[in-house]
């Protein structure tokens, strides 16, 4: 495995190397060519420091989402590293013209005619390729199976280090986390090498699908022709990928220039101001949470007052911001990083249907129906942390699932941290809101209590 790579905190005999992210073995899913069995982190912290906090990113989301937040925590915590998960279906996106753009060797208009204006823009020749479904009928088997799999490589290389790992998720990234916790690896519950489990605004869902609904399911996945990728807010993989990478970046190196995408046509007309903007603008009323459609729910934070009343071409007000605007595009751009970006472009069907049979580690029908193994629900260890943060999306009941889980497993009430802001943060504030932040005011605690117990 190569060095760890660190944003912050190294000393001066111990330069940091560039972010970025690093690829190991991943799990040998049947059917998948030996290319993309594998699974990436993104290490942010000290290379000396022992103890890992692993992230698992939600919902259409990569790794580079968490490396503000990965830089945050390890310079106020003493010992931690923070390692954020890149799944394998990443590794199917083109980053050309993206990492370009970083380089400084892209304009604007570039990257959005090479992602996007072609389709409107005939003479546009250079441009992106969509990938046909026929071409990766492999990922139909991408679900929670192969995800668990492949974390449990990258929790088997922090354990190596010698010191305590933590497990935490964002949104669908919740129920990866009890998914994991609870996965039966050979008699041994997956939370038998952790020592906490963080959830961000997603966790288990209250109850199973039954065997027949798991069956249509498969079935639909399995039909000729299925698309094996999630439709984003009802936008089909890969464009609200492309929206999120070519309008996060743009916002973030040119954030004056006008919007391309407002008047192309292409981007949906419910995230398209009435007025002209510049690519800040565009990016902010697309995504804050007070003009951005309740369809984009997964995708929203409070990212100030909105669009400048002065023109013509129309900025961004950051007033009352929780998430600064350009701390939200890096965490979506992934800049200056290489090869990575903070938005899933494909993301598997399969691994949103097979959270439907998580049902917090308790066995049912549908978990044999689509090979999930989380039956050690009630086999936790009884010292176990959790710390459970509810916002927009799963408020009371992501503390809630985190309570059942703890009671299944007898897990005293005082191991919890349960902190709901369902009516003040949106989805992806607690990631992104800073430097005032109650998430991250809860987790500091939390992993300095990780330290000192058993």
């Amino acid at each position: 495995m190569m060095a760890l790579v660190s944003g912050c905190g190294t000393s001066a005999s111990s330069p940091a190397t560039p972010l970025g992210v690093n690829w190991m073995r991943g799990f040998a899913a049947p059917g998948t060519p030996a290319k993309y069995d594998k699974v990436g982190v993104i290490r942010v912290g000290p290379s000396n420091a022992k103890n890992v906090l692993v992230l698992e990113p939600g919902t259409s989301a990569g790794s580079a989402y968490f490396v503000p937040l990965a830089k945050w925590i390890v310079s106020k915590t003493s010992g931690w590293q923070v390692w954020s998960v890149e799944r394998r279906e990443n590794l199917l996106e083109d980053q050309s013209e993206l990492n370009l753009a970083k380089e400084g060797k892209a304009t604007a208009t570039q990257v959005f005619d090479y992602y996007l204006g072609y389709l409107k823009n005939p003479s546009v020749k250079h441009h992106f390729q969509l990938i046909s479904n026929s071409s990766v009928e492999f990922a139909n088997q991408w679900g929670m199976n192969v995800a668990v799999e492949d974390l449990h490589r990258v929790i088997e290389a922090a354990k190596k280090l010698g010191g305590k790992v933590v497990l935490g998720g964002h949104s669908l990234g919740g129920s990866v986390v009890t998914a994991y916790a609870t996965w039966d690896f050979n008699g041994r519950a997956g939370a038998d090498d952790l020592a906490g489990l963080v959830y961000i605004d997603g966790g288990s869902l209250p109850s199973a699908l039954s065997a027949q609904q798991a069956t249509q399911e498969l079935q639909s996945l399995e039909a000729p022709g299925a698309n094996p990728w999630l439709a984003f807010g009802g936008i089909v993989a890969p464009y609200s990928g492309l929206f999120n990478a070519t309008g996060s970046l743009t916002a973030l190196l040119y954030p004056n220039e006008i919007a391309l995408g407002q008047s192309s046509g292409i981007l949906p007309s419910d995230i398209v101001p009435s007025v002209p903007a510049t690519n800040l603008a565009q990016y902010g009323y697309a995504l804050n949470a007070a003009t951005s459609p309740s369809s984009l729910l997964a995708a929203q934070a409070h990212l100030g007052k909105g669009i400048t009343a002065r023109g013509p071409v129309h900025g961004w007000d950051s007033t009352g911001a929780l998430t600064p605007i350009k701390r939200f595009a890096t965490m979506f751009s992934g800049y200056p990083m290489e090869n990575v970006d903070g938005t899933e472009w494909y993301f598997p069907q399969r691994l949103t249907d097979d959270t439907g049979a998580v049902d917090n580690g308790n066995a049912n029908p549908a978990q044999s129906v689509l090979d999930v193994d989380a039956t050690m629900g009630r086999d936790l260890p009884r010292s176990l942390l959790i710390y459970a943060f509810g916002a927009r999306l799963g408020g009371a009941s992501v503390l809630e699932d985190a309570r059942i889980l703890a009671e299944q497993s007898h897990i005293p009430l005082s191991n919890l941290t349960l902190v709901n802001r369902q009516s003040t943060y949106s989805h992806n504030d607690p990631a992104g809101a800073y430097p005032h932040n109650v998430f991250f005011d809860h987790l500091v605690p939390f992993l300095k209590k990780i330290n000192s117990h058993g």
